[in-house]
């Protein structure tokens, strides 16, 4: 993926409209944040990032329930709209993208197969959290970068 050209047009117009911010990702593991600081003057549009693999870092670190992951799992759509929303409490950014998702090649089952993906959007001040499922093909290495990729276009339409 070309994450840089796929940056250069959206990290301006982050600036431009002074919006920062922060991911909260479990199975890009920080693809979005490298995303978002791979250009010079990331600066001016990102704030920090959240790497929240283990059921433990969601509930400590971003204030996901114990209910949620217990009941719907942590690739689910209330999984990861709480994480979005934890991680704009937590920052100091007014937008923010969530992922949680199996990207294999273990791990799936019929319910949520491999390359199954989960990202919330939330926008400081707005009640509504955007969230979609995924479903990527291919090896590891491209459900999270097909991830990354749907995460950084989230953000795009919701700006």
């Amino acid at each position: 993926m070309d994450f840089i050209a796929q940056m250069n047009q959206l990290g301006p117009r982050l600036a431009d409209k002074n919006i920062t911010v922060v991911t909260a990702e479990s199975c890009t593991g920080g693809m979005i944040a490298e995303a978002l600081t791979a250009i010079s003057g990331s600066t001016a549009w990102f704030d920090r990032a959240y790497v929240t693999y283990s059921y433990e870092s969601k509930r400590e670190m971003l204030g996901v329930k114990e209910a949620t992951i217990q009941k719907q799992g942590a690739v689910s759509q209330a999984c990861v709209e709480e994480m979005a929303l934890g991680a704009l409490q937590q920052s100091h950014a007014n937008v923010a993208v969530a992922c949680s998702g199996i990207a294999g090649p273990t791990g799936g089952s019929l319910d949520k197969p491999v390359g199954t993906v989960w990202i919330a959007w939330a926008k400081q001040g707005h009640d509504k959290v955007e969230s979609s499922c995924y479903h990527f093909d291919g090896d590891r290495q491209m459900v999270r970068e097909q991830a990354t990729q749907a995460a950084l276009q989230g953000i795009e339409a919701l700006i």
